[in-house]
Protein backbone atom coordinates (compact mmCIF):
# COMPACT_ATOMS: atom_id res chain seq x y z
CA UNK A 1 0.00 0.00 0.00
CA UNK A 2 1.21 3.58 -0.87
CA UNK A 3 0.62 6.91 0.67
CA UNK A 4 3.05 10.58 0.91
CA UNK A 5 3.99 13.26 3.01
CA UNK A 6 1.15 15.41 4.38
CA UNK A 7 -0.71 18.90 3.32
CA UNK A 8 -3.21 20.44 4.86
CA UNK A 9 -5.48 20.96 2.08
CA UNK A 10 -8.55 19.22 3.91
CA UNK A 11 -10.95 19.73 6.37
CA UNK A 12 -10.86 17.45 9.72
CA UNK A 13 -13.52 17.14 12.08
CA UNK A 14 -14.31 15.43 15.37
CA UNK A 15 -13.34 15.11 19.42
CA UNK A 16 -10.47 14.34 21.39
CA UNK A 17 -11.60 11.39 23.12
CA UNK A 18 -9.86 8.60 23.13
CA UNK A 19 -11.63 5.17 22.66
CA UNK A 20 -10.81 1.66 23.37
CA UNK A 21 -9.96 -0.71 20.04
CA UNK A 22 -12.44 -2.73 19.10
CA UNK A 23 -11.71 -6.77 19.30
CA UNK A 24 -12.02 -7.27 15.60
CA UNK A 25 -9.81 -4.80 13.64
CA UNK A 26 -10.75 -3.62 9.58
CA UNK A 27 -8.77 -1.62 7.14
CA UNK A 28 -9.11 -1.18 3.40
CA UNK A 29 -8.90 -3.62 0.91
CA UNK A 30 -6.71 -3.04 -2.22
CA UNK A 31 -6.46 0.62 -1.23
CA UNK A 32 -3.20 1.22 -3.42
CA UNK A 33 -4.87 -0.16 -6.43
CA UNK A 34 -1.65 -2.55 -6.45
CA UNK A 35 -3.71 -5.14 -7.74
CA UNK A 36 -3.86 -3.54 -11.10
CA UNK A 37 -7.79 -3.43 -10.64
CA UNK A 38 -10.35 -1.52 -8.60
CA UNK A 39 -10.99 -5.02 -6.58
CA UNK A 40 -12.39 -3.79 -2.70
CA UNK A 41 -13.77 -0.67 -4.22
CA UNK A 42 -17.79 0.16 -6.01
CA UNK A 43 -17.71 1.66 -8.72
CA UNK A 44 -20.42 4.15 -10.30
CA UNK A 45 -21.22 6.17 -13.34
CA UNK A 46 -23.95 7.51 -15.66
CA UNK A 47 -24.14 9.03 -19.27
CA UNK A 48 -25.45 12.34 -20.62
CA UNK A 49 -26.82 14.62 -19.26
CA UNK A 50 -26.11 14.55 -15.84
CA UNK A 51 -29.36 14.93 -14.33
CA UNK A 52 -28.56 17.22 -10.77
CA UNK A 53 -26.23 20.53 -9.62
CA UNK A 54 -23.29 20.11 -8.09
CA UNK A 55 -24.47 20.74 -4.92
CA UNK A 56 -26.82 18.09 -4.80
CA UNK A 57 -24.36 15.56 -6.97
CA UNK A 58 -22.96 12.21 -5.03
CA UNK A 59 -23.10 8.39 -5.64
CA UNK A 60 -26.80 8.04 -4.84
CA UNK A 61 -27.80 10.99 -7.87
CA UNK A 62 -24.81 9.26 -10.21
CA UNK A 63 -25.87 5.60 -9.85
CA UNK A 64 -24.14 2.57 -12.07
CA UNK A 65 -25.76 2.84 -15.36
CA UNK A 66 -22.29 3.26 -17.14
CA UNK A 67 -18.92 2.77 -14.92
CA UNK A 68 -16.82 2.88 -18.23
CA UNK A 69 -15.57 6.28 -18.04
CA UNK A 70 -13.05 5.59 -14.84
CA UNK A 71 -9.80 3.28 -15.37
CA UNK A 72 -6.18 1.78 -13.59
CA UNK A 73 -3.66 3.83 -14.17
CA UNK A 74 -0.70 1.84 -14.77
CA UNK A 75 3.32 2.68 -15.84
CA UNK A 76 4.33 3.33 -11.96
CA UNK A 77 5.76 6.49 -11.09
CA UNK A 78 5.99 9.25 -13.44
CA UNK A 79 3.04 8.48 -15.54
CA UNK A 80 2.07 11.78 -16.91
CA UNK A 81 -1.79 12.78 -17.53
CA UNK A 82 -2.64 12.73 -21.54
CA UNK A 83 -4.16 16.36 -21.28
CA UNK A 84 -1.67 18.56 -18.79
CA UNK A 85 1.58 16.30 -19.50
CA UNK A 86 4.45 17.08 -17.54
CA UNK A 87 3.02 19.89 -15.71
CA UNK A 88 1.01 18.13 -13.70
CA UNK A 89 3.96 15.58 -12.75
CA UNK A 90 3.07 12.20 -12.19
CA UNK A 91 -0.30 11.13 -11.87
CA UNK A 92 0.64 7.43 -9.80
CA UNK A 93 1.66 9.05 -6.78
CA UNK A 94 3.76 5.83 -5.57
CA UNK A 95 3.78 2.11 -6.32
CA UNK A 96 3.09 0.99 -9.84
CA UNK A 97 -0.89 1.93 -10.39
CA UNK A 98 -3.30 4.74 -9.40
CA UNK A 99 -6.85 5.54 -10.45
CA UNK A 100 -9.18 7.80 -12.46
CA UNK A 101 -12.23 8.52 -11.98
CA UNK A 102 -14.17 10.29 -15.12
CA UNK A 103 -12.31 10.18 -18.41
CA UNK A 104 -9.40 12.02 -19.01
CA UNK A 105 -9.90 15.20 -21.71
CA UNK A 106 -13.76 13.78 -22.70
CA UNK A 107 -16.78 15.30 -21.74
CA UNK A 108 -20.19 14.57 -22.18
CA UNK A 109 -22.24 15.51 -18.93
CA UNK A 110 -20.79 12.28 -17.59
CA UNK A 111 -20.38 12.01 -13.61
CA UNK A 112 -18.54 8.81 -12.25
CA UNK A 113 -17.19 7.93 -8.58
CA UNK A 114 -15.03 5.47 -6.70
CA UNK A 115 -16.04 4.46 -3.19
CA UNK A 116 -15.20 2.11 -0.33
CA UNK A 117 -16.48 1.30 2.68
CA UNK A 118 -14.37 0.39 5.98
CA UNK A 119 -16.23 -1.20 9.00
CA UNK A 120 -14.90 -0.99 12.82
CA UNK A 121 -11.41 0.78 11.31
CA UNK A 122 -8.96 0.34 14.42
CA UNK A 123 -5.96 1.56 13.03
CA UNK A 124 -4.99 5.14 14.43
CA UNK A 125 -4.58 6.97 10.94
CA UNK A 126 -6.04 7.02 7.37
CA UNK A 127 -4.64 8.48 4.62
CA UNK A 128 -5.10 9.07 1.06
CA UNK A 129 -3.75 11.66 -2.00
CA UNK A 130 -6.08 13.12 -4.91
CA UNK A 131 -5.27 14.72 -7.88
CA UNK A 132 -7.47 16.74 -10.54
CA UNK A 133 -8.55 18.63 -13.50
CA UNK A 134 -11.08 20.24 -14.19
CA UNK A 135 -12.43 22.56 -17.29
CA UNK A 136 -13.35 25.99 -16.38
CA UNK A 137 -16.68 27.43 -17.15
CA UNK A 138 -20.49 28.34 -16.33
CA UNK A 139 -21.42 28.72 -13.06
CA UNK A 140 -20.32 26.99 -9.12
CA UNK A 141 -23.52 24.60 -9.50
CA UNK A 142 -23.49 23.23 -13.33
CA UNK A 143 -19.53 23.52 -13.98
CA UNK A 144 -17.20 20.45 -14.08
CA UNK A 145 -16.42 19.50 -10.52
CA UNK A 146 -14.66 17.60 -8.40
CA UNK A 147 -15.30 15.91 -4.54
CA UNK A 148 -13.37 13.74 -2.25
CA UNK A 149 -15.83 12.74 1.17
CA UNK A 150 -15.02 10.89 3.47
CA UNK A 151 -17.63 10.17 5.93
CA UNK A 152 -17.90 8.61 9.41
CA UNK A 153 -20.97 6.45 9.69
CA UNK A 154 -20.89 5.58 13.14
CA UNK A 155 -21.63 9.49 14.33
CA UNK A 156 -22.67 10.84 11.13
CA UNK A 157 -20.02 13.07 10.70
CA UNK A 158 -17.72 14.70 7.53
CA UNK A 159 -14.11 13.95 8.36
CA UNK A 160 -12.82 14.99 5.02
CA UNK A 161 -14.49 17.50 2.40
CA UNK A 162 -12.42 18.98 -0.29
CA UNK A 163 -14.72 20.24 -2.74
CA UNK A 164 -14.03 22.20 -5.98
CA UNK A 165 -15.20 23.14 -8.99
CA UNK A 166 -14.11 24.86 -12.39
CA UNK A 167 -16.16 28.07 -12.07
CA UNK A 168 -14.09 28.88 -8.74
CA UNK A 169 -11.15 26.30 -8.20
CA UNK A 170 -9.25 26.76 -5.64
CA UNK A 171 -5.21 27.57 -4.23
CA UNK A 172 -4.26 24.11 -5.14
CA UNK A 173 -4.78 24.70 -8.32
CA UNK A 174 -2.61 26.24 -11.53
CA UNK A 175 -3.58 26.72 -14.92
CA UNK A 176 -2.64 25.79 -18.04
CA UNK A 177 -4.15 25.48 -22.20
CA UNK A 178 -7.60 25.61 -21.33
CA UNK A 179 -7.55 23.60 -17.98
CA UNK A 180 -7.30 24.04 -13.98
CA UNK A 181 -5.29 21.32 -12.46
CA UNK A 182 -3.37 20.34 -9.00
CA UNK A 183 0.08 20.31 -10.06
CA UNK A 184 1.38 18.67 -6.19
CA UNK A 185 -0.70 15.24 -5.02
CA UNK A 186 -3.46 16.80 -2.23
CA UNK A 187 -2.43 14.18 0.52
CA UNK A 188 -5.15 14.08 3.26
CA UNK A 189 -4.42 13.02 6.76
CA UNK A 190 -7.39 11.75 9.51
CA UNK A 191 -5.80 11.18 12.98
CA UNK A 192 -8.55 8.43 13.84
CA UNK A 193 -7.14 8.19 17.29
CA UNK A 194 -6.73 11.41 18.51
CA UNK A 195 -10.38 12.58 17.27
CA UNK A 196 -11.54 9.28 19.39
CA UNK A 197 -12.88 7.82 15.70
CA UNK A 198 -11.11 4.36 16.90
CA UNK A 199 -14.01 1.54 16.01
CA UNK A 200 -15.88 3.97 13.39
CA UNK A 201 -17.46 3.11 10.29
CA UNK A 202 -15.64 5.26 7.26
CA UNK A 203 -16.95 5.67 3.57
CA UNK A 204 -14.37 7.31 1.18
CA UNK A 205 -16.14 8.65 -2.13
CA UNK A 206 -14.93 10.19 -5.00
CA UNK A 207 -16.19 11.92 -7.22
CA UNK A 208 -15.46 13.71 -10.98
CA UNK A 209 -17.94 15.16 -12.94
CA UNK A 210 -18.16 16.76 -16.65
CA UNK A 211 -19.88 20.27 -16.96
CA UNK A 212 -23.78 19.98 -16.34
CA UNK A 213 -24.32 21.01 -20.42
CA UNK A 214 -22.11 18.61 -21.36
CA UNK A 215 -19.30 19.94 -23.02
CA UNK A 216 -16.83 20.53 -20.53
CA UNK A 217 -14.97 17.76 -18.37
CA UNK A 218 -13.34 17.33 -15.01
CA UNK A 219 -11.29 14.03 -13.73
CA UNK A 220 -9.88 12.88 -10.63
CA UNK A 221 -7.02 10.22 -9.65
CA UNK A 222 -6.67 8.92 -6.42
CA UNK A 223 -4.22 7.00 -4.96
CA UNK A 224 -2.68 5.26 -0.84
CA UNK A 225 -5.86 4.91 1.07
CA UNK A 226 -5.01 3.23 4.01
CA UNK A 227 -3.56 3.40 7.44
CA UNK A 228 0.07 4.18 6.58
CA UNK A 229 2.23 7.11 4.92
CA UNK A 230 5.72 5.74 3.87
CA UNK A 231 7.88 8.47 1.44
CA UNK A 232 6.24 9.98 -1.59
CA UNK A 233 6.69 7.76 -4.65
CA UNK A 234 8.25 5.17 -2.25
CA UNK A 235 8.57 2.13 -4.16
CA UNK A 236 5.83 -1.21 -3.40
CA UNK A 237 8.12 -3.75 -0.71
CA UNK A 238 8.04 -6.06 -4.05
CA UNK A 239 10.45 -3.56 -5.80
CA UNK A 240 12.34 -3.04 -2.97
CA UNK A 241 13.11 -6.91 -2.55
CA UNK A 242 14.28 -6.34 -6.02
CA UNK A 243 16.39 -3.66 -5.40
CA UNK A 244 17.87 -5.25 -2.60
CA UNK A 245 18.62 -8.69 -4.82
CA UNK A 246 20.29 -6.97 -7.06
CA UNK A 247 22.96 -5.01 -5.13
CA UNK A 248 23.53 -8.30 -3.67
CA UNK A 249 24.16 -10.06 -6.95
CA UNK A 250 26.43 -7.16 -7.70
CA UNK A 251 28.82 -7.46 -4.92
CA UNK A 252 28.53 -11.57 -5.54
CA UNK A 253 29.93 -10.93 -8.99
CA UNK A 254 32.85 -7.99 -7.70
CA UNK A 255 33.66 -10.36 -5.35
CA UNK A 256 33.70 -13.23 -7.65
CA UNK A 257 36.04 -10.91 -10.09
CA UNK A 258 38.49 -10.37 -7.55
Amino acid sequence: MKFASILATSTVLGGLLLLPAATQAATFVNGGFEDGNSNGWTLGGNASPRSVGNAALDAAAIGTANTSRSSIISGGVGTLDPVIGAAMGSVVQSGNYSWRVEEAGVAGGFSSYIQQQVTNYTDPDIFFAWKAVLTPAHGPDDSATMKVILEDLTDGTTAVADVYNAAVGGAVFAAQGGFIYTPNWQVVHVDVAALGKTGHDFLLTVIASDCLPTAHAGWVYIDGFGAVNPPINAPEPASLALLGAGVLGLAAARRKRR
